[in-house]
């Protein structure tokens, strides 16, 4: 899709009015991102379908490999669940809905769709409802992208098979 060039000019222009001299070509380029943003948005999803109509080049996993870290003990675990399932890892509940790899030829990225749950007692011992702490996806390459916030654990996605 061809950006017009009197928006993408006027648009450019507007928000390089609110920057400093200093940082331009930053400026520039957060520009062009917003115009970008705005394409797609305020033209109704042209970008969109186009997008959708692409194949995708690789297929789902069936497994997604995570690294758990309790920052108590320092102690590291690796950890696969098949998609579907769940898996306990200290007090949280993790499971798997969705994870897929990008194959070789394409810049790498492994990401996952996870939902984590804390699991919590009532005092006596007995297990409650836990509480859903992230429901999300979570991206190899950054994972402080979309972090799990937890005072005692960290989860991480390491690949998906």
């Amino acid at each position: 899709m061809k950006i017009p060039t009197i928006i993408r000019q006027n648009n450019m222009r507007i928000f390089a009015q609110k920057c400093h001299i200093s940082a331009q070509s930053a400026c520039y380029s957060v520009a062009m991102k917003f115009v970008l943003l705005f394409m797609i948005i305020g033209f109704g999803g042209f970008g969109v379908s186009a997008l959708a109509q692409q194949q995708l080049s690789s297929a789902p996993g069936k497994k997604v490999v995570l690294r758990g870290l309790d920052k108590v003990t320092a102690n590291t675990i690796d950890f696969e669940i098949a998609i579907g399932q769940s898996y306990n890892f200290g007090s949280l509940t993790i499971e798997a809905s969705y994870c897929r790899k990008r194959p070789p030829e394409e810049t790498p990225e492994v990401y996952a769709f996870l939902t984590i749950t804390d699991r919590t007692t009532d005092g006596g011992g007995k297990e409650t409802e836990g509480l859903n702490i992230f429901n999300g996806w979570m991206f190899a390459s950054t994972p402080a992208l979309n972090p799990l916030e937890h005072p005692v654990y960290d989860v991480w996605v390491l690949d998906c098979k």
